[in-house]
């Protein structure tokens, strides 16, 4: 048995049992991922997929344990590189960050340029996502670190850490009626046109929520993933806008009002994630804490070995 073997077996799980797809990942032919799974598994004396013709259609009760144990396998192998960078090069490699786009936008770069500044020969690679998509990022190890509002903490394949906490804020044209009220009221957002964050971002779920819990049906006629996109719409009088309030703090136009808004939406939580059991190099552990003064190494260490109770707000 070999780690090609192994990859193909993982990604053939990853891709739903399409070894087209999972070849195509791999960078190499169908017929040779099929023909090294069939060997591993007359090596080990078991199907680890069931079949279907040449089909894959399901993944075996042995194939389960299998796959359980390939992962830590190849969980470590991708550690020993770690180890190997880390030492060879102290302080250099490429730290790959997974986020959505508002931390990538109004949050991230002080810490990414401070990290630049005390690492210059570290690349950043970001890649900007839906927060189920950075989960996944993280656990494939596609990332080493990933920071969004939500889904982060609903995986078990990762360590989540609370990284700071936001509200929600109301976005005006400088003449709108509700701009002259210091504290809105959710009655007066129901009645408005909103221009608002795609349901799967930035705390959209809180807004929903809000206007549940009252039985209001608020009147969405444009939903984004930027902020900068939502307070374009608001500018070109479409409607009001409720965006997160770090999307306002450089706002260099004074053509709009904010209205903080988390009396009636509540305060969300931006967390940071790191795939359990990896191996992290000193400047990953420097830019989590970068990101926040409550993110400190030895604190995700802990957690990491799970001698952290609770890292929940």
């Amino acid at each position: 048995m070999n780690l090609h073997q192994f990859r193909f077996v993982q990604e053939a799980a990853r891709r739903n049992l399409n070894l087209t797809e999972a070849a195509k990942a791999l960078h190499t032919s169908q017929p040779g991922v099929s023909k090294a799974i069939i060997e591993l598994e007359e090596e080990l004396g078991i199907d680890i997929f069931a079949r279907h013709g040449k089909r894959l259609k399901r993944i075996t009760e042995p194939g389960q344990e299998v796959i359980k144990s390939i992962e830590l396998i190849m969980r470590e192998v991708g550690n020993l590189k770690r180890i190997g960078e880390q030492y060879s090069a102290q302080d250099s490699g490429t730290l790959s960050i997974a986020t959505t786009h508002t931390q990538a936008r109004y949050v991230l770069p002080p810490a990414v340029a401070r990290l630049r500044d005390m690492y210059p020969k570290v690349t950043i690679s970001l890649h900007q996502a839906t927060p189920a998509e950075v989960a996944r990022m993280v656990i494939d190890e596609v990332a080493e670190i990933g920071m969004a509002t939500e889904s982060l903490a609903d995986y078990p394949d990762l360590v989540t850490l609370p990284c700071y906490e936001w509200q929600h804020v109301l976005v005006l044209p400088t003449g709108h009626p509700l701009a002259q009220k210091e504290r809105v009221t959710l009655e007066d957002i129901a009645h408005e046109a909103l221009i608002t964050y795609h349901p799967s971002f930035t705390g959209r779920g809180k807004i929903d929520q809000a206007f549940d819990a009252r039985r209001l049906h608020p009147r969405i006629v444009l939903e984004a993933i930027d902020a900068d996109v939502i307070k374009t719409y608001v500018r070109l009088g479409l409607g009001v806008g409720i965006v997160a309030e770090m999307a306002m703090r450089d706002d260099p136009v004074n053509d709009l009002v904010v209205r903080p808004v988390g009396h009636l939406f509540g305060t969300s939580v931006a967390r940071v994630a790191i795939k359990r059991g990896a191996y992290l190099r000193n400047f990953v552990y420097k830019f989590a804490e970068l990101l926040s003064d409550r993110l400190s190494r030895d604190l995700i260490m802990r957690a990491m070995n799970g001698s952290v109770d609770d890292f929940g707000l």
